[in-house]
């Protein structure tokens, strides 16, 4: 599979032009060139383009010093906080875009010429399934502080939705207890999915002493949803359950979310007799898990590592 993925990387570099020292004949390489379309119409924070496009700090300050030196584009400190330096593009940069933008279009078409109408279709949609792949896998997912910004964005998605969701709304102080405390260790913890650095998800297990822990607080931004998150987000407080000794993990969740009810079942969980007082379930589960040594990989507790809320 490495092998396939290398083999892949070479077709896909050499194919697109990055092995070129100037990027569809500009004159620039394609780091300078992505970065110029990045930054787009609007301009962009330099922490966001940095996320984005996953690259160092240092190299980034070199691409935008080349295009300030062309002219290209300008840096400037926000207003509103001088610690927050933005890049945005000169009239000359808009112009370049243009023409990169349009060059880009006619290598696309160029690469597609000599392809049937079959084989340019099985090459798109197979792009599409690549790219979303890749998506999934530049997804981090690692224990955060549920007092974090992040953490706090996240759960208040994740509320605004059940509130749309249920019949009736959702009032988080009639549901069962997962506070701060309660989803920070050793109580429990709270995963935190991010992508580019923009939180995109998270999940929590809440530890108890006389009973089998819960999953709780299961949800996915729209924007994440359709690569796997919910499956993963699962699956890691599953081990993590294990790893602190767990035989049984235990959810409940409300019939409005048909598809995390989906996703439970489709994961191995059956359906119980009601083992809590949560208002706003309707459906009970539980899964027996598989213990460290007996098969289960358990995560690292403190590492970085399709679903609606549940």
């Amino acid at each position: 599979m490495v092998s396939q993925v290398r083999s892949f990387n070479r077709t896909v570099t050499e194919r697109a032009g990055a092995l070129n020292e100037t990027f569809l004949s500009r004159g620039r390489p394609l780091g300078q060139a992505r970065l110029l379309w990045e930054i787009g119409q609007n301009g962009s924070d330099i922490r966001l383009l940095r996320a984005r496009l996953d690259l160092d700090s240092g190299y980034v300050s070199r691409l935008l010093r080349s295009l300030e030196n062309d002219g290209l584009a300008v840096v400037e400190r926000s207003r509103a906080d001088g610690r927050v330096r933005t890049a945005r593009l000169t009239a000359r940069g808009m112009a370049e875009r243009k023409v990169l933008d349009r060059l880009s279009d006619d290598a696309a078409a160029a690469l597609l010429g000599p392809l049937s109408d079959r084989q340019r279709t099985r090459l798109v949609t197979a792009m599409a399934e690549v790219e979303r792949l890749l998506t999934a896998s530049a997804i981090q997912v690692g224990v955060a502080d549920p007092r974090e910004p992040s953490a706090r964005a996240c759960m208040r998605a994740y509320f605004a939705e059940l509130s749309r969701r249920f019949d009736g709304g959702f009032d988080p102080d009639r549901s069962i207890s997962a506070d701060d405390e309660e989803l920070s260790p050793p109580a429990g913890l709270l995963l935190l999915a991010t992508l580019h650095g923009e939180p995109v998800g998270i999940g929590a297990l809440r530890f108890q002493h006389d009973r089998p822990p819960d999953i709780k607080r299961m949800w996915v931004a729209a924007a994440a949803r359709g690569l796997g998150l919910g499956r993963r987000l699962l699956a890691d407080l599953e081990a993590r359950a294990a790893g602190h000794g767990a035989r049984v993990v235990r959810l409940e969740t409300n019939r409005a979310l048909a598809e995390a009810i989906g996703l439970y079942r489709s994961a191995g969980y059956r359906e119980v007799p009601a083992f809590n007082e949560e208002p706003y379930a309707h459906h009970w589960f539980e899964k027996d898990l598989e213990l460290p040594g007996s098969g289960a990989e358990v995560a690292d507790p403190v590492g970085r590592a399709r679903l609606p809320p549940a």
